[in-house]
């Protein structure tokens, strides 16, 4: 039986460093791999995610254990790391057995995007979305590569509520280049206000926690890094199928820093465009030489809510998409 205890001090370890070397495991470029080093950082990342202790928590692409050790110290009743690279298997293994007595630490070697979060945390209350969020945290170094694409999944799953986010506004603390991070924040009018800006924040509470520069990674980037904490809205700005909102917010910032206008039209057929575009902006109450970072998040949702009105009125014309091959609308 796991016995939790009141201050947990792990029984001396190699460094991260010293496994490192030890194992031969070097970062691969095409896994966009960096370690972090430093325990300091680490743990600061693992405090940004807030009361870990008791809570069930997933670790998204551990490496050789450096915030999995920080992660281990709140003691948290259930932690599981996937881990695409085997390579790390060993140093895994190592603070399993270290957190053996009061941690259920468990190892998967699998993709994070194929991963079963709720086959993962199936013994994870399960908390109304408008209650407080549930006891279930995601964090993680992400590599750069694929970080922007596990976002949006993510944003994907908030939105219909399935995946981690079955069990209520699960909470992400998770790392992303320094200009991506930035980007999730930028309100209107910002030069890094973009689709991924607007998409955070209809659905999530987004904070910018701190920078770890670019020298703490080990091989050293050439960019500095992100600390970002996601939590869902308990009302969400916008209600709408996620694909439907996703296209509609490329295709408009496809050309950011024209009048809106133009990216609105492209929403349309060239036979319906020049009509549908301004009767777009009128329903939406949307000035048609805006251009698309002066549109403020409520004023997207209006674009929204008038695009679908729109394509209730022309069926068909949703599955409609600008940069694929031409779609023959119904009657």
């Amino acid at each position: 039986m796991i016995t939790p205890r009141k201050h947990i001090r792990l029984p001396p370890l190699p460094t991260i460093r010293d496994l490192v070397k030890l194992y031969r495991i070097r970062a691969l470029r095409q896994l966009s791999q960096n370690f972090l080093m430093d325990e300091r950082i680490t743990d600061n990342i693992v405090k940004a995610a807030g009361k870990l202790r008791d809570h069930h928590v997933c670790e998204i692409g551990p490496g050789p254990g450096g915030i999995t050790r920080s992660i281990i110290k709140k003691q948290p009743k259930k932690l599981i790391v996937v881990e695409k690279d085997p390579r790390f298997l060993p140093t895994l293994e190592l603070l399993q057995e270290c957190c053996k007595d009061f941690t259920d630490f468990q190892i998967e070697i699998d993709d994070i995007r194929s991963y079963n979060f709720e086959t993962g945390f199936k013994e994870a209350p399960k908390h109304d979305w408008f209650e407080a969020p549930p006891p279930v945290h995601l964090i993680g170094n992400l590599p750069f590569s694929v970080s922007t694409n596990l976002i949006i999944r993510f944003l994907q799953s908030i939105s219909e509520k399935n995946s981690a986010w079955t069990f209520g506004r699960s909470s992400m603390t998770l790392t992303f280049q320094k200009e991506v991070g930035e980007r999730m924040v930028a309100p209107i009018m910002d030069k890094q206000r973009c689709r991924l800006s607007v998409m955070c924040q209809l659905w999530c509470e987004v904070q910018y926690k701190f920078t770890i520069p670019g020298k703490a990674f080990v091989p050293k980037p050439d960019v500095d890094v992100a600390v970002m904490t996601l939590v869902p809205l308990k009302y969400p700005l916008v209600d709408l199928p996620f694909k439907m909102v996703e296209k509609v917010l490329r295709t408009i910032f496809n050309m950011r820093q024209k009048y809106c206008i133009r990216g609105i039209e492209k929403l349309f057929p060239e036979h319906l465009r020049t009509d549908l575009g301004v009767k777009l902006c009128k329903l939406a109450d949307i000035e048609t030489t805006t251009r698309p970072f002066q549109i403020s998040n409520e004023e997207f949702v209006r674009i929204l809510y008038a695009y679908k009105v729109i394509c209730e009125d022309h069926p068909g014309l949703e599955q409609y998409d600008f940069r694929a091959a031409k779609i023959p609308l119904m009657e």
